[in-house]
């Protein structure tokens, strides 16, 4: 006869994968999610050069998906994270309980991000026979893009956290992916939300790139964004830190009792 318990809600500290496969899930994971933006923003512009909306279309479809697949991927190792305002907005969230990321980790995680998004766009390039590093020329600045980038931001802290606050961090992959597809469609900006995605898409002339004057403001807006996600997160869930251990997706023991 096997007995199996009912999965942990979160992982102990004890048991989480060590930092370096973390921080490695982090670096290849920003790089393809930043290749799959930059890639499929390539690929849109060559097969419907002449309609913007269809571009757009494909663009914002490949990325959707291919966030909730690299969320799989990747969640059980590191969280899947993928984003410097989810790390921080993680470890601040935790900080009294013990859960999440530490300040170290934090340090780690942010570091990993950028450069894979740095990583990404370059592989993008070279897998479309441009080359590896060609600044973005395209501007993206004014008041209503960087609302648009606060308001992608809040979106995404809020619903991360809302999931895993209320036990449904295992539906993070569609739900994520889902609301990154549609904010393409409702903000402004195209809703990068990320700081590192910002910087790594500066490092392509394409489609889906931002001239590297306009990241700051861009960052800057995806800060401000954070700090309201927060807030509202704390207002409709104050005890959301005790569910940062499950962000982005939650982790299961490893090991199963058998008997």
């Amino acid at each position: 006869m096997t007995t199996r318990p009912a999965p942990q809600a979160s992982l102990p500290a004890a048991q989480a994968p060590a930092l370096p496969r973390r921080l490695l899930a982090e670096f290849v994971g920003t790089a393809m999610l930043v290749a799959t933006v930059v890639g499929s923003g390539v690929m849109a512009a060559t097969l419907s050069p002449d309609d913007i909306g269809l571009q757009l279309l494909q663009n914002s479809v490949a990325t959707a998906l291919g966030l909730g697949a690299l969320i799989l991927t990747f969640g059980p190792v590191s969280g899947a994270h993928f984003n410097p305002v989810v790390s921080v907005a993680d470890w601040w969230l935790g900080r009294r309980t013990g859960t999440g990321l530490n300040a170290a980790d934090l340090g780690g995680y942010v570091a990993a991000q950028t450069l894979g998004a740095v990583a990404g766009s370059v592989l993008a390039n070279l897998m479309f026979d441009l080359a590896a590093v060609t600044l973005s020329t395209k501007e993206r600045t004014g008041g209503h893009l960087w609302l648009g980038e606060v308001v992608a931001t809040v979106g995404l802290i809020t619903l991360i956290f809302a999931l895993a606050r209320s036990g449904r961090a295992t539906v993070a992959p569609a739900a994520v992916g889902g609301y990154i597809g549609a904010a393409y469609w409702f903000t402004s900006s195209t809703s990068f939300a990320n700081p590192a995605v910002t910087v790594g898409r500066a490092f392509s002339d394409t489609f889906a790139g931002i001239a590297p004057e306009s990241v700051p403001g861009f960052v800057a807006a995806q800060l401000v964004g954070l700090l309201v996600g927060l807030g509202l997160v704390v207002a409709l869930y104050p005890d959301a830190g005790r569910a940062a251990d499950d962000v982005v997706v939650p982790h299961p023991s490893p090991t199963e009792e058998t008997a």
